[in-house]
């Protein structure tokens, strides 16, 4: 395999994704002149700066220079203050924003082509007729084909202004000649919330993937479709869920909380304490609730599984979360980019904060990760640590812990035939997305008459697509790959990213939770009663 650990994507992920996490809750009080006013320290490093630039021996970058003068100061304060540089900041924006403008479709550069996987659902490319398979070939008159193209630049020719139109030329297969079409641009989600499905009869699901701005109104859009069908118990899915905003966080736990519930309290340096309440909209205060975290669940995650463990709302069950209790908040370095600064800690409910220690630098951070696995902790209860000192009580008389995340209070140990390193690597690589890309364009035809609940329920991949994938993969890595040990994981994912491709909007969730031990103790627990 080309690495070694299977953790190590998640790991990366989370370092990346957590920095991006909780802000615009608080408020500076001093003015811009007075933080920024002039000193000598700032006046040394502006000094340095035009020195190298005017009067250094060979040409320097100096724009190069500041970042890492930037990011080098940052990584002396704490592991969750980052920068952004301003290349970043759009992509970054519209990830938290949760929509961006476009055409609506999902695409891979494919050979020296644009193919459209699947149209967005009730998007504007969805609406004029644009069907997975296709291959979009021109955009007002420019080529969109060759292998110049990165995709950045295709992004950039189907992206534009609000409502404005461009004229697409499509190669579909079996048709004789290109056919036109024109889309207009509109806003295009992008979700946050993966699935929102019964699990049984009364068991509702809903799988949050990141808490961005748009995040509170797809979970109360799912929310209210589970209530609808009968739910009277919510599975709420937040593993492998690195965080996002505060307040989105807060109006989530407040779908669960009585009124005038403690959901968290911040405090700043300056000692200033912020607490914020349930208030009484929420529409799930009574039903029986279940939450899911694992170790890649931070920050937001974190803060809605411990507001409602303190307060004895519901189960939480799974893994030890990853422990950021830091809240952020981003401002404008005026040319672009943006730092995400560290402004205060956060404390739940019972007043635990649940930040890990990072005193020894952020390798030793970030290497505590590592060490949870090395330990056996994410096997076994008994090896995770905690400290007396950092012992708090719910009003209920539960023990809770602080000092490095949520301890839940049902224990699942991690699965590790569906979290393989083989699976976890070709899953990444996107090798299993093309393949049943590749699949599908020999015959999509195939599967026009199977709806997408019999193909969830009934529909078994044949033995013959998992060799065919073996060889695939043969052909494209330099590792001879078998998948005796875990033949029926690979069929569970290759059905359940052909679920994906053929129907969206939730259906790989609902093929690959079939097998998910945490699902399944979830499902166990609401049948207990």
């Amino acid at each position: 395999m080309p690495y070694k650990n299977k953790y190590l994507p998640l790991i990366i992920g989370t370092a990346i994704a957590v920095g991006i996490i909780i802000g615009g809750k608080l408020n500076f009080s001093d003015a811009p002149d007075k933080l920024f006013s002039k000193n000598s320290k700032k006046d040394k490093l502006n000094r340095l700066i035009d020195y190298i630039e005017y009067d250094y021996v060979d040409d320097v970058n100096t724009d190069s220079i500041v970042d890492v003068t930037v990011n080098g100061i940052l990584e002396n304060l704490d592991p969750h203050s980052v920068y952004i540089p301003k290349e970043e900041m759009q992509s970054v924006a519209e990830n938290m924003k949760g929509d961006f403008i476009g055409i609506g479709i999902s695409f891979y550069p494919y050979k020296d082509t644009i193919a459209v996987i699947r149209a967005i659902e009730g998007g504007p490319s969805d609406k004029a007729g644009i069907k997975g398979g296709d291959r979009i070939v021109m955009a007002d008159g420019d080529t969109l084909y060759g292998n110049k193209l990165n995709d950045g630049e295709l992004v950039k020719k189907l992206k534009g202004t609000l409502n404005s139109k461009v004229n697409l030329k499509i190669f579909r297969k079996g048709e004789p000649k290109l056919l036109n079409f024109t889309v207009k641009r509109s806003n295009i989600p992008i979700k946050s919330v993966d699935a929102a499905y019964m699990l049984t009869n009364k068991l509702g699901y809903i799988k949050v993937n990141r808490f961005a701005e748009s995040t509170y109104k797809e979970f109360k859009k799912g929310l209210d479709k589970l209530l609808g069908l009968g739910a009277t118990e919510i599975a709420l899915d937040l593993r492998d869920n690195p965080g996002g905003f505060l307040g989105i966080a807060e109006q989530i736990a407040d779908e669960f909380l009585e009124d005038d519930k403690l959901i968290l309290f911040t405090k700043n340096k300056r000692g200033n304490i912020e607490k914020s309440f349930a208030t009484d909209k929420g529409d799930f205060e009574k039903g029986k609730l279940y939450v899911l975290i694992n170790e890649n669940s931070a920050s937001a995650s974190e803060i809605v599984a411990g507001a409602l463990q303190d307060n004895d709302k519901g189960t939480i069950i799974g893994r030890r979360s990853y422990g950021k209790g830091l809240v952020q908040r981003e401002m404008d370095l005026g040319d672009g980019s943006a730092v995400r600064l560290t402004v205060s800690r956060y404390y739940t409910p019972t007043g635990r904060s649940i930040q890990r220690p990072y005193s020894k630098g952020n390798k030793d951070y970030y290497d505590e990760y590592f060490s949870r696995m090395e330990s056996g902790e994410l096997l076994d209860p008994d090896k995770i640590q905690v400290a007396d000192s950092l012992k708090y009580k719910t009003p209920k008389g539960k023990i809770v812990y602080g000092g490095g995340g949520i301890i839940p209070d049902m224990f699942v140990p991690i699965d590790n035939s569906m979290q393989n390193e083989t699976l976890t690597f070709l899953q990444r690589r996107g090798f299993i997305s093309y393949f049943v890309f590749e699949t599908l364009e020999k015959d999509r035809k195939l599967y026009d008459g199977i709806s997408r609940q019999v193909f969830i329920d009934t529909f078994e991949i044949p033995e013959k697509m998992v060799y065919d994938f073996q060889e695939y993969l043969n052909k494209r890595t330099e590792s001879q790959l078998t998948f005796v040990a875990y033949h029926d994981e690979v069929k569970q994912y290759l059905k359940a990213t052909l679920a994906d491709q053929l129907y969206g909007s939730g259906a790989f969730e609902e093929v690959i939770n079939q097998r998910d031990i945490m699902i399944e103790e979830v499902i166990e627990l609401s049948k207990k009663g």
